[in-house]
């Protein structure tokens, strides 16, 4: 694997971890989208399309109906259960990118047993399924968490490296000794017992009652990140593990637990994908949800409810790109650009931000300076 990419995910990755969601963030932060609203606007026009209709068509597809609102919240929920893996490990100083690894496995082990457990009630099969899921995501982040901790062995490279052996391996086995005899699906597994899928809450859309798993592991990461003592402990490792130790953190086993509750926030993710939408396991169960997952995290400085509000964000773009694509007749390709764009100045917000202080500065110094001259 090249060592530059390496170095600058690891960079990337450690941006800025422990900090707050100040007023000046927050507003360079909104500077940003809009500043990338409007670049998003000129590229439309080049194209011949007018922005106001697509950014129209945009909202309305991701806002505009039931069904819409519905897919969005779906979306939501995804984005923000893979952003909290990754703030859940980062507030101790361990970085999980292999998150989309511990969701594929997370998924096969929900799928498995969904498929396979007899005589039970529907309702027994779904919850031992989602144990099956926190399990197989929290052993699969187990490995790189022992190796670092015990041998310092860099967590993002081993993390990389099971993401792609995770995949594989749940691939193989949806399309071999797992893969379903049922036609019309290409690679996958049987489907789950019927009766033991996440029931939908809005009709012909993606929104099932997995917003009640998801609300449940939202409240209970916000919780242990921000007002349990193990939140604090997590926060001063992350921030110097060394002397986290001088104070009597147990901080081996702070970083270790940390990536394995990471690594289970991810395989509940593949469970909900499972019962909630595919009902089965599919090769195609995850389009690089936790690495958008990563970048909502990383925008909002790992803050549990940023990272939520991010994730709706991101999510009205997702789906109402769609609609766009749909409804204005905008090729994909125009509006993933459109979407880079906007991601790429959110990203940016640190420029914008120093310079705005810089012009801040800047008056503050010609104010002082005119009011001497007054003197």
């Amino acid at each position: 694997m090249n060592n530059s990419f390496l170095q600058s995910l690891r960079a990337l990755v450690r941006l800025k971890p422990s900090q707050k969601l100040q007023r000046d963030y927050l507003l360079s932060l909104a500077i940003a989208v809009a500043l990338a609203f409007l670049v998003g606007a000129g590229i439309l026009l080049l194209c011949g399309h007018d922005p106001i209709a697509c950014y129209g068509a945009m909202f309305k597809g991701a806002l505009g109906n039931k069904r819409s609102l519905a897919n969005t919240g779906a979306k939501t929920i995804t984005l923000a259960l893979c952003g909290l893996a990754m703030n859940v490990a980062a507030k101790a100083g361990v970085f999980n990118v292999g998150g989309e690894g511990q969701l594929f496995f997370g998924a096969m082990a929900a799928a498995v047993v969904g498929a396979n457990v007899k005589g039970l009630p529907a309702w027994a099969v779904t919850a031992l399924a989602l144990l099956a899921a926190l399990a197989a995501g929290g052993l699969l982040a187990l490995l790189p968490g022992f190796l670092k901790v015990h041998w310092k062995v860099d967590e993002v490279i081993t993390t990389i490296m099971l993401n792609t052996a995770a995949i594989y391996f749940c691939t193989y086995l949806a399309n071999g000794p797992l893969k379903t005899a049922e036609k019309g699906i290409a690679q996958g597994t049987a489907s789950i017992m019927k009766g033991a899928e996440l029931p939908k809450l809005v009709p012909i859309s993606n929104l099932t009652t997995g917003l009640f798993y998801a609300v449940v592991a939202t409240l209970l990461i916000w919780y242990l990140m921000s007002r349990s003592t193990i939140g604090f402990e997590m926060k001063l490792t992350g921030n110097n593990d060394r002397f986290a130790r001088y104070g009597g953190v147990s901080t081996k086993k702070l970083m270790l637990w940390s990536m394995v509750l990471s690594g289970m926030l991810c395989g509940l993710v593949g469970m909900l994908e499972v019962f909630g939408v595919h009902k089965r396991f599919l090769v195609s169960v995850s389009n690089e949800f936790y690495f958008d997952g990563m970048l909502v995290a990383m925008i909002m400085r790992y803050n549990p409810v940023g990272t939520v509000l991010m994730s709706f964000f991101f999510a009205i773009l997702n789906i109402g790109g769609r609609a766009m694509e749909m409804s204005a007749g905008i090729p994909s390709e125009l509006i993933l650009i459109v979407q880079s764009v906007i991601i790429f100045f959110m990203a940016a917000e640190g420029g914008i931000r120093a310079s705005l202080k810089k012009s801040a500065a800047v008056r503050k110094a010609r104010r002082e300076a005119a009011r001497k001259e007054a003197v």
